[in-house]
């Protein structure tokens, strides 16, 4: 596939992408005054109000934590982001979205800059270990110069291809504009992997123990980060597989990443106390998604879902287990495990194991 003399550069697709997704929040916030029909995405008030809440305690809104009752002072400084119904998410994406207060459009800006830093990492990401894994790297000894610097120019083509098929992805432009939160943890997972292709497995660990404390499934990916961290490529039988994931390395990165997710958990807890625990991590556990979720399980939960005023229907245990959130998560967090297992082996495989 010759793209060389065929694509803009990746500087090009970064200003290109930059300057579509601010025109969309300006047009965002022309839509809303003028339609009834609105271009933001409900959770981003639900985000702003959030914010708001936190920065303004009152009588009926204060943080309810530990902390707060040994420290009565701190009611009237830290209010509780759960004021808000349906904010389920931790407490430091309303602090991050403080300034709404004043500029409205803050969250989505932030949100954006993400998403253009995930198009940037995944370029980086290409070009220094992906396409170079795949047999695309410079062999200086084989090559004359003028075979070097096509080579390095089809290098370089195929990386801005394929970051491009995300920065101008119009699924992924629209929700960072409409002011969904998700580019974030995607950006935080993809600095983890990063990291972990860099090597440097105590950041890598910091910054996975953070992406899981804002949601919780990106554990998944510290699975197959232990076979390469413990050497697992070279590992001779089951017992050296075993020695491969249980040593003191992957202790350290395991260690690191469950200590960060602690922290964090255990300081947002000590401050906001049961409601952030329900809301952020055990709600999800029953919740039932019938609307926006991309499992085989989606529809499923919606022909089961509980009508507002219906009698609840009477059904065997077994009815109950396979309609169970827990069943798909089962299934899904087997899939991955052992995904992450069989394929994090070795280094240049991670990106295909996450």
């Amino acid at each position: 596939m010759n793209l060389g003399h065929r694509l803009p550069s990746f500087r090009t697709i970064f200003i290109l992408s930059i300057l579509l997704r601010v025109s969309l929040i300006l047009y965002s916030e022309w839509h809303d005054k003028h339609s009834v029909v609105k271009y933001t995405d409900v959770d981003y008030r639900v985000f702003s109000d959030a914010a708001y809440f936190l920065l303004h305690p009152g009588p009926s809104n204060y943080a309810q934590g530990p902390l707060i009752r040994v420290i009565p002072e701190f009611r009237v400084s830290v209010g509780d982001p759960y004021t808000r119904e349906t904010y389920c998410y931790t407490p430091l994406l309303a602090s991050l979205l403080a300034p709404n207060i004043w500029l409205p459009a803050f969250g989505k800006c932030l949100f954006t800059a993400c998403d253009i830093i995930n198009g940037v990492l995944i370029y980086r990401l290409l070009l220094s270990n992906v396409l170079n894994e795949q047999g695309t790297k410079i062999k200086a000894e084989d090559k004359s110069p003028e075979q070097k610097k096509g080579s390095n120019r089809e290098l370089k083509a195929q990386a801005t291809f394929y970051s491009a098929l995300h920065l101008l992805n119009p699924l992924v432009f629209s929700i960072s504009t409409r002011g969904s939160s998700e580019s974030v943890l995607s950006s935080l997972a993809m600095l983890t992997l990063y990291a972990a292709l860099c090597s440097r497995w105590d950041a890598a660990a910091i910054l996975l123990g953070l992406s899981t404390h804002w949601k919780i499934y990106p554990v998944i990916y510290g699975v197959a980060c232990l076979g390469v961290i413990g050497g697992a490529e070279r590992a001779q039988g089951w017992k050296g597989y075993m020695r491969a994931l249980v040593n003191a390395k992957t202790l350290r990165f395991t260690m690191l990443s469950a200590g960060t997710f602690f922290v964090l958990g255990g300081a947002c807890f000590a401050i906001w106390g049961y409601p952030f625990l329900y809301e952020s991590y055990l709600y999800h556990v029953h919740r039932l998604d019938h609307r926006h979720n991309f499992s085989p399980y989606f529809y499923l939960t919606y022909l089961t879902y509980p009508l507002p005023g219906a009698a609840a229907r009477q059904t065997d245990l077994w009815s109950r287990i396979v309609r169970s959130p827990l069943a798909s998560f089962v299934l899904q967090m087997g899939l991955a495990v052992g995904t992450g297992l069989a394929f994090g082996r070795r280094m240049r495989d991670l990106p295909f194991a996450w």
